[in-house]
């Protein structure tokens, strides 16, 4: 079976090599760069078995991109520390959504109405929170998402299609993805806000998608590796309208 492998960085902009992967399962680290072929050099390593290839890779690769703890510790905050967090950051807070559904949405009479065929009025409503999130954008502070959709959509996530009104009337930026290019680009089947590009709340969900916990990162290697998938999740992504609008055609 092939190895579940996590692309973690690499320390060349322009040809990929050398680079760092990890296996998701064992948690074993996999660098590629180029081989050691001085034989010289070669015949002054120790213990290298029949096999085994040699290859040399910049201190900064590792320091870089490699595992920084043995055994991962995660750092779990609770719900209120969790909110606090989208009115510390400084400029930017990006979120990525992978569920086909979401299970605080359908206890909602927004997400009954949707169900029933009815316009949604989103106007007034969850006043507090847009109210925050329209005093953070007059900050000068920028929300964004991206949404991960299926082909066809499942009920959940076409009700947070139309649940994008609300969140662009009050200063967000919301795309949609189809599930089909997330799998090309390798984007992570999870769901985390990434605040400053500094620190990442990352989501856990039940089977039955209700959220169970949220895990701080702050390592910067990791941060990193979940910057890389905003850039290539946002470069793709297709603003809420068109992708409606192109959803609507193709009906």
């Amino acid at each position: 079976m092939a190895r579940r492998l996590r692309f973690n960085g690499t320390g060349s902009g322009v040809n990929g090599c050398p680079a760092v992967h990890e296996d998701l399962d064992t948690g074993e680290v996999i660098i590629h760069g180029p081989a050691l072929t001085d034989p010289d050099d070669i015949a002054r390593l120790r213990h290298l078995g029949e096999g085994e290839v040699p290859i040399v890779v910049p201190r900064e690769l590792l320091v870089d991109f490699g595992p920084q703890e043995v055994t991962r510790v995660p750092n779990i905050i609770g719900l209120d520390e969790f909110d606090r967090l989208f009115t510390q950051f400084e400029h930017t807070a990006w979120r990525l959504e992978t569920r086909r559904r979401y299970a605080s949405d359908e206890v909602t009479d927004t997400y009954a109405q949707f169900l029933r065929g009815e316009p949604v009025d989103w106007t007034g409503r969850d006043a507090e929170w847009c109210a925050e999130r329209r005093e953070q954008v007059a900050l000068g502070k920028r929300f964004e998402r991206v949404r991960v959709v299926d082909n066809p959509p499942t009920p959940g996530q076409l009700y947070l299609l139309d649940n994008a009104r609300r969140n662009s009337s009050v200063g967000e930026d919301i795309r949609q993805l189809w599930r089909t290019d997330a799998d090309r680009l390798q984007l992570p089947d999870e769901d985390f806000w990434l605040f400053d590009s500094r620190l990442v709340a990352r989501l856990s969900f039940t089977e039955a998608d209700e959220l169970t916990s949220v895990e701080l990162i702050t390592e910067p290697m990791e941060v990193n590796r979940y910057a890389q998938v905003r850039d290539a999740a946002t470069h793709y992504a297709v603003p809420y309208e068109e992708f409606a609008a192109r959803l609507a055609a193709s009906e």
